[in-house]
């Protein structure tokens, strides 16, 4: 049966259609969501809330970044920033530990957390008791980082070992979905955004042209930045 979308955001989208969305819309969505954010950063702004409520989606199937009420310019020198921001879940874990020195890094953990969200149908780290529950739920699947595996960790202003579980084994993102096995694209891509490290994390640029986009009509690439993708032949959403 054919589903008649409407304009909504993405929380809503999801709260409609319970377990992992259509394969072909989490690409499209993504597809969508990385090349917004790559326009922003290309142009030094940090949208800095990225989770599904601040992503509108039409009823074509378009989606558009909202809420810039946090988004900041990034200067060069970074300027020290809040690490108060960012919806709980989609925070990444040097913010969570106090840094205020970060870039379009921060942006793109959100942007992981959500892929991995839309495409197995929970949410990735959905801490329930505060920071520290929230690192435990990360470390968890990434492993509790030390000196030697994030040099400076020891030094950020929230780093409190003895709140922390010891992961040195951790599950990794397959347990959570085989779809998430690093043999993957989706697995892959989701990996290289990730990272605990923020200097490691994949960069929007760089994302929108991973394998996991490869099947999309070359054209998405070529279209000027305020262009729909749903403009070239071939893209559509599954209904």
């Amino acid at each position: 049966m054919a589903i008649h979308l409407q304009d909504t955001d993405l929380s809503h989208y999801m709260e409609k259609r319970p377990g992992p969305l259509d394969p072909n819309n989490v690409r499209l969505f993504m597809f969508q969501l990385i090349r917004g954010l790559d326009f922003c950063h290309r142009r030094k702004i940090l949208h800095r809330d990225l989770k599904p409520q601040n992503l509108l989606i039409s009823d074509s199937g378009e989606l558009k970044l909202a809420d810039f009420g946090l988004a900041r310019a990034k200067s060069v020198p970074t300027r020290t920033y809040s690490h108060e921001v960012v919806t709980l879940w989609y925070r990444p874990p040097d913010v969570l530990m106090g840094s205020t020195q970060y870039s379009t890094q921060l942006d793109m953990w959100g942007v992981g957390c959500i892929f991995v969200e839309i495409l197995t149908g929970k949410p990735l780290f959905p801490g329930m008791k505060g920071v520290y529950d929230q690192l435990n739920k990360i470390w968890a699947i990434l492993g509790t980082p030390t000196e030697a595996t994030w040099p400076g960790v020891t030094k950020l202003p929230e780093y409190k070992p003895y709140h922390f579980r010891k992961y040195d084994t951790p599950k990794g993102l397959d347990s959570i979905s085989p779809m998430l096995h690093p043999s993957t694209m989706s697995g892959d891509l989701a990996a290289q955004i990730l990272q605990l490290l923020p200097a490691q994390r994949m960069k929007a640029s760089d994302a929108l042209h991973h394998s996991y986009f490869s099947c999309l009509p070359p054209e998405v690439y070529s279209i000027p930045d305020d262009a729909s993708i749903f403009t070239v032949p071939g893209v559509s959403i599954t209904r």
